[in-house]
This record gives C-alpha cells, sequence and structure tokens, in this order.
C-alpha cells in the first residue's frame, strides 16, 4: 500500500480514538453532574385533608401511583415540579427501564393546574395511550406511559 494511504489511516484511526474518549469522558461527567441534585424517593400517603377535604387551602396535591411496571404500588406526589427518566438527577428515577430517556419528561404546576411534557424522549410519552407532543393538563384518572412504567393519576 502507498505511504500516503497508510498515513490517511492512521489519522483515521486516532481521530476514532479521539471520539471514542471524548464520548467516555462526557459520559462520566453528565453522571457527576446528574448526581449533584438529590432524588427524593418515593413519598408517604398522602397528608391527611382539612376539614373543608382539601389537602391545603389553594393548593391540591396530585399523586401518581405505579400501576405497571417494576416500581408497582409506590406513589410519588407531584409539587411544583418534577422531572421523570433514568437519570439519578430524576425526581421519579426509572433506572431499570431501558424505554425510558434520561431525561424522559416534565410534570409541573401552572395555574392551579398539574400538566406533563415530553421532553424530546426517544419513544415518546402517552396520556391515556395517546401520544404527547405538548404540554397538555392532567385529571384525576387519567393514565401517564413513560417507557414501560404507566402511572394513574389521583388527588
Amino acid at each position: 500500500m502507498p505511504d500516503a494511504l497508510l498515513n490517511v489511516l492512521k489519522l483515521l484511526l486516532l481521530a476514532l480514538l479521539y471520539l471514542f474518549f471524548f464520548r467516555v469522558l462526557r459520559a462520566v461527567w453528565a453522571e457527576i453532574s446528574s448526581r449533584a441534585f438529590a432524588a427524593p424517593a418515593a413519598v408517604a400517603p398522602a397528608p391527611a385533608p382539612t376539614r373543608a377535604g382539601s389537602t391545603a387551602p389553594g393548593k391540591s396535591a396530585l399523586h401518581l401511583k405505579v400501576v405497571e411496571g417494576d416500581l408497582r404500588g409506590k406513589v410519588f406526589e407531584v409539587g411544583d415540579e418534577l422531572t421523570v427518566g433514568r437519570a439519578a438527577g430524576c425526581q421519579i428515577a426509572l433506572a431499570d427501564d431501558t424505554f425510558v430517556s434520561q431525561l424522559h419528561a416534565r410534570l409541573f404546576r401552572r395555574d392551579g393546574r398539574h400538566y406533563v411534557e415530553d421532553l424530546g424522549s426517544t419513544n415518546g410519552t402517552f396520556l391515556n395511550r395517546k401520544q404527547i407532543s405538548a404540554p397538555i393538563a392532567l385529571r384525576r384518572g387519567d393514565r401517564l406511559q413513560v417507557g414501560k412504567t404507566v402511572f394513574e393519576v389521583g388527588r
């Protein structure tokens, strides 16, 4: 083989090697930086209602109960905002579900209502078996699917 071709192949191999090391360092950095955020575990049962029958004046607590998946039976309380994904920094971490993206979906409160939004996940986020493409309001009894995990919305 001509020397020029061998030199080009050497440079390509070197470039691929640098690209590989860059990807490894980037993955390690993402893992380290995501652990800086604390991830609360599943919450205890909902707080006892007040005399008027609501959990707090002006605010209605939203709960997600896992009805299908590895965490079946766990209940998570949705505050003002939380994220769902495989990353350790997510408030609902579904590390064993390979169909879930690192940052898959976000649940948030706006104007007294709770919404769900897909964060550009690979496999999509489904509300009542329909894929969502924009933030959509949640109601009691809705079924939210993220990967293989299905949540039921309750208050």
